[in-house]
């Protein structure tokens, strides 16, 4: 699928991401260049790459940067480092701050310089011990070398500069993935986004300027730095440069993290790298990014649609975190968006209106039409909900919550209608809970079967180190 620069490493034996071997590889090249130019020119660099963000907006990186106020402006700056990694569906971040997290490191050292920042903080999803463990280990192996201090000499400036990063672990909550929640949780607050204006860039992390970007955004930079802004637009796109990490999730034979260039087809994606639908079953439809880009029919993938920015926003979704969940013949679809209303419903910090209550309605409304209580108007107010939810709030969370359920309705309507019809769920699943603050029912576990698996797949390669992440799971009998 041509070179790659995010998974090169990893993918040889025995490589463990430590200083060391990171350096062999040529690791903290691209700061040492960095720091010989301005900050100024290594934002122009990145600019000119057409880097895009990768944590889901897809806002161009080095335009983001430009928002950050004048080198004169006396006010601390800061890097946040979202590496919530929330969204259902979605795996890849941790494999790069867990595999290679000098990598990581490098990234948000150069990014920091660029827009002057006194550190950079990496705001890490409570559940990833590991790659806290990886980034602290990398972190103190960097300081120990003199990577990382208050003083680093900058050529480029001419002066020493503060080259610094810690992280800081969340507490679970998907809101804090949204970049002001992320900066309140940081400061100690509850997680609940910000009104804005004013911006991150001029009132961020502590009052300061501050700039948010996801880890794989970040890992962009040291290549383009090293490579040259000619070479990096060798891959992808035009408007969507460059290769991102694609998890691929659900009925398909080869699930996994994989690195491939923006336009490859998502047909492509399902059987050429991901091996196909499992089972020998015909596709039904996917998730194209993440749980809240929504739904997509097979007609769609059919016709060739690609993985890019302006392809799939072009159909009423969009990229996200680029992880793909595919749903055989066999799937609900009805059943699939009321776990996504579920899991939004549980997730709203509650502080606007129509998320609150719109989140919470959506989960009913759906959980009634699944378990064959449906309405014939259910429908009409189901759209009519979804309107009032998006655009209206203070954050996105309320348009993710009613984006999958619009764009289920538009292509999958019939069986919503049928649902409601025959009163039932014509694949005969089983009745949904419906809980008035969203939580999941596990009352069904006393009758399961244990099960192992292995995860993570790299590349169409199986990772060495997939043992680690074996874990017990319990599925129904």
């Amino acid at each position: 699928m041509g070179e790659l620069y995010l998974f090169n490493r990893i993918q040889k034996p025995g490589y463990r991401g430590t200083l060391a071997e990171y350096a062999a590889e040529g690791g903290y090249a691209a700061l040492r260049k960095a720091l010989a130019m301005t900050p100024e020119e290594v934002v122009a660099i990145v600019k000119d790459s057409g880097l895009r963000g990768r944590g889901g907006a897809g806002f161009p990186t080095g335009f983001k940067w430009t928002f950050m106020p004048k080198p004169n402006d006396p006010r601390a700056r800061y890097l946040a480092v979202n590496a919530d990694e929330s969204e259902p569906g979605t795996c890849k971040d941790r494999i790069l701050m867990e595999r290679d997290p000098h990598f990581v490191l490098e990234g948000i050292l150069i990014s920091a310089y660029a827009i002057r920042a006194k550190a950079a903080y990496i705001y890490i999803r409570g559940e990833y011990r590991a790659s806290k463990i990886a980034m602290d280990s990398a972190i103190a192996e960097a300081r120990a070398a003199g990577i990382i201090n208050e003083k680093i000499m900058a050529p480029g400036l001419g002066a020493e500069v503060p080259l610094l990063a810690y992280t800081h672990v969340g507490a679970g909550a998907y809101i804090c993935g949204e970049e002001t929640a992320l900066m309140e949780s940081l400061e100690g607050k509850r997680g609940q986004p910000r009104p804005k204006p004013p911006f991150p860039a001029n009132f961020g992390l502590w009052g300061m300027p501050t700039t948010v970007n996801n880890i794989e955004t970040l890992a962009n930079v040291p290549p383009i730095i090293t490579k040259g802004v000619a070479w990096y637009q060798t891959m992808g796109t035009k408007p969507s440069p460059g290769n991102f990490l694609c998890g691929v999730s659900g009925d398909v034979n080869k699930p996994g993290v994989y690195e491939l260039p923006l336009g490859i087809p998502i047909k492509s994606i399902i059987n050429d790298v991901a091996g196909g639908v499992w089972k020998g079953r015909a596709l039904k439809g996917i998730i194209p990014g993440g749980s809240s880009s929504g739904f997509l029919p097979k007609s769609i993938v059919d016709g060739g649609i690609a993985m890019d920015h302006d392809s799939l926003k072009n159909q009423g979704s969009f990229i996200g975190t680029a992880s793909v969940v595919v749903f055989d013949e066999t799937r609900c679809i009805v059943r699939a968006v009321k776990i996504l209303c579920q899991f939004y419903h549980h997730e709203t910090c509650g502080q606007c209106t129509q998320c609150r209550e719109g989140c919470a309605w959506l989960d009913q409304i759906i959980c009634r039409i699944e378990n064959g209580d449906g309405r014939e108007d259910d429908i009409t107010t189901l759209l009519a909900l979804c309107d009032g939810m998006r655009g209206k709030t203070i954050c996105a969370l309320s348009d993710a919550a009613a984006i999958p359920v619009q764009l289920a309705l538009q292509h999958f309507r019939a069986e919503f209608e049928e649902h409601i019809r025959s009163k039932r769920c014509p694949l005969g699943n089983p009745k949904m809970e419906f809980h008035t603050d969203g939580r999941h029912s596990h009352d069904h576990l006393h009758n399961t079967q244990t099960v192992h698996t292995d995860v993570l797949t790299l590349h169409g390669i199986e990772n060495p180190e997939a043992g680690r992440y074996r874990e017990t799971m319990r599925h129904p009998s």
